[in-house]
C-alpha cells in the first residue's frame, strides 16, 4: 500500500469516527430530552419541596409571620411531648390491625376467585370497586352506616332485639371501625396482586404435588405460599407504608376522636399545619414519619432475603 492509499485510508476512519461521536452524542442528547419530564418533575416536585420540608423543619415559622431558625429544638420538643408517643402509639395500633387482615383476607379471596370458576369475574369486580371509589366518599357512606341512632349497622342489630353500641364515639371502637372500613376499601387491589401471582405458579408443581399424596392444605403451604413470597413481600410494604399515612378515613369519620383515640401523625401533622399555624413543628413532624417509614422498608428489605424465594 502506498503512502497515498495509507494517508486517504487514514482520513476515512477518522471521517468515520467523528461521524461516529456525532452520533453517539446526538443519541445522549435524545435519550435525555426523552427522560427530562421525568427528570424535572422529580427534582421540583420531590428533591425541591423535601429540602424546603427539611428547612421548615429546622424554624419556627407561623404561617403569617417571620420564620425563625431554630434547629433541632422541634425534634426535641416532638421527643418530649407525650402527645406525640400517644399518636404514634395510635398510627401503629392502625398499621397493626389492618396491615395482617389485608394480607390474608386478599390471600384467601385470592385463592376462591383465581379458579376458572362461574361467577369469579364478577366477584373480583365487586370487591376492587371500592378501591376505585372515592375515600372520602366511602367514608362518609360507612360513618352513617355506624352512626349511632339512624345508623345501618345499628338498625340491623335492632332487628333481633340488640342494641347497638356508640361506634364512633366510644374510645375502645372508634379505630377497630375504621380500621375495618379501610380494609373493606383496600383489599380487592392484593387481592388482583395476589391472584396474578397464583396464576404464575407452574401447574407441574401441583401435579408432582398430588403424584405424591400431598393435601390442599400441604400444598398449599409447600408449594403456593414459598412461590408468592415475592408478591406477599411487595404486598406488605405497601399495605405498612399505606398503613402509616392513613388520614382520609380518620379526618371524615372521626376528626382524630372520641377523646384522640384516633388521632395518628398524618392528621396530627394536617392539625399542626392548619389550624395551630405550627408549619415548623408539623414539618419535623413529617420528617420524623419519613424516618420510621424508611428505617421499616429497610428492615424488610434486609429481611427479605431469609423468606422470599429467588432470593439470596
Amino acid at each position: 500500500m502506498s503512502s497515498m492509499e495509507r494517508l486517504e485510508t487514514g482520513m476515512a476512519r477518522r471521517r468515520s469516527k467523528k461521524k461516529a461521536s456525532r452520533h453517539s452524542r446526538g443519541d445522549h442528547l435524545t435519550g435525555w430530552l426523552f427522560i427530562s419530564p421525568l427528570v424535572l418533575g422529580f427534582i421540583l416536585l420531590l428533591l425541591v419541596p423535601l429540602g424546603m420540608a427539611l428547612y421548615m423543619s429546622l424554624t419556627d415559622w407561623p404561617l403569617l409571620g417571620q420564620a425563625h431558625f431554630v434547629g433541632l429544638d422541634n425534634y426535641t420538643s416532638i421527643i418530649s411531648d407525650q402527645e406525640f408517643w400517644t399518636v404514634l402509639g395510635n398510627t401503629l395500633y392502625f398499621a397493626a390491625g389492618l396491615v395482617p387482615l389485608n394480607i390474608i383476607l386478599a390471600l384467601l379471596l385470592a385463592v376462591l376467585l383465581a379458579r376458572n370458576i362461574k361467577g369469579a369475574g364478577l366477584f373480583r369486580t365487586i370487591i376492587f370497586i371500592p378501591v376505585m371509589t372515592s375515600l372520602v366518599v366511602w367514608s362518609i357512606v360507612w360513618k352513617y352506616m355506624f352512626a349511632t341512632d339512624s345508623g345501618f349497622i345499628n338498625q340491623l342489630l335492632q332487628l333481633i332485639g340488640l342494641t347497638g353500641p356508640s361506634w364512633l364515639y366510644d374510645t375502645r371502637l372508634a379505630m377497630p371501625v375504621v380500621i375495618v372500613t379501610s380494609l373493606l376499601k383496600n383489599v380487592g387491589l392484593n387481592m388482583v396482586l395476589f391472584i396474578a401471582a397464583l396464576q404464575q405458579v407452574p401447574v407441574q408443581l401441583y401435579e408432582a404435588a398430588r403424584i405424591d399424596g400431598a393435601g390442599r392444605i400441604r400444598t398449599f403451604f409447600t408449594i403456593t405460599i414459598p412461590m408468592i413470597t415475592p408478591t406477599i413481600f411487595l404486598t406488605v410494604i405497601m399495605t405498612i407504608i399505606g398503613s402509616l399515612k392513613v388520614f382520609g378515613q380518620i379526618y371524615v369519620m372521626t376528626q382524630g376522636g372520641p377523646s384522640g383515640s384516633t388521632k395518628v401523625l398524618v392528621y396530627t401533622i394536617w392539625e399542626k399545619a392548619f389550624k395551630l399555624f405550627e408549619f415548623g413543628y408539623a414539618s419535623a413532624l413529617a420528617y420524623v414519619l419519613f424516618i420510621i417509614i424508611l428505617l421499616l422498608t429497610l428492615v424488610q428489605w434486609q429481611l427479605r432475603k431469609r423468606w422470599v424465594l429467588h432470593e439470596s
